[in-house]
């Protein structure tokens, strides 16, 4: 079973930009057919809003309430994914954090604990970049530095020169990310995805 991360601020789009990429897995590409997904969502409080939007678009999803994965949510994550693991047999766990979790703490939870690799992708608000970098740069940095891949969304609403320093704070942040352009009112890429699940050539 493969396993992904997808992190980022509250707002940054991470269910739309979900939403899309479950479609490409369940569709499958020329090389690799037709994935069964898992969705885990990740929502503060008792009831969920992106869970019920992404059942009722057919997905299979599983809520973890209560909290951040990175925290109070630790044990409750590790026992969801091995009951999922043991019972459907996913091709793809995809795990939809809440916007104030650190993933690479996640990541290294699941990795310590049941010894399972994960990829991560973080989801920046190109929109609010500007406004919230100072006030929320620790969370920012601790959401981005640790990403394989770095999803730059809504440059729909954004100019190209701000952009361009968007993108060279995230590169300050981590240089090693792939960073791609997003929008989710675009249909996103297949090359977008392949890179985000590590399917990329080389």
């Amino acid at each position: 079973m493969k396993f992904l991360i997808l992190g980022g601020f509250l707002g940054s789009g991470k269910t739309t930009l979900l939403m899309q990429l479950a479609r490409y897995l369940t569709r499958g590409s020329q090389e690799e057919g037709p994935s069964q997904v898992m969705i885990l969502e990740n929502e503060v409080g008792n009831s969920g809003v992106d869970d019920k939007f992404l059942k009722n678009s057919g997905y299979q999803v599983q809520n973890l309430f209560g909290g951040c994965t990175c925290c109070t949510l630790g044990s409750e994550l590790i026992s969801s994914v091995e009951d999922i693991r043991n019972q459907y047999h996913p091709d793809w766990m995809i795990l939809e954090t809440t916007g104030l979790a650190y993933p690479g703490l996640i990541r290294d939870n699941l990795k310590n604990s049941i010894g399972q690799d994960s990829r991560i992708c973080s989801v920046v608000d190109a929109q609010r970049w500007k406004r919230l970098k100072i006030p929320m740069g620790e969370l920012f940095t601790g959401q981005i530095e640790c990403a394989d891949t770095v999803l730059l969304n809504k440059t729909d609403l954004v100019k190209e020169e701000e952009l361009a320093e968007i993108e060279k704070d995230i590169r300050k942040i981590n240089g090693a990310a792939a960073l791609l352009r997003t929008s989710g009112i675009q249909e996103i890429k297949e090359a977008v995805w392949r890179e985000v699940l590590g399917l990329s050539a080389g």
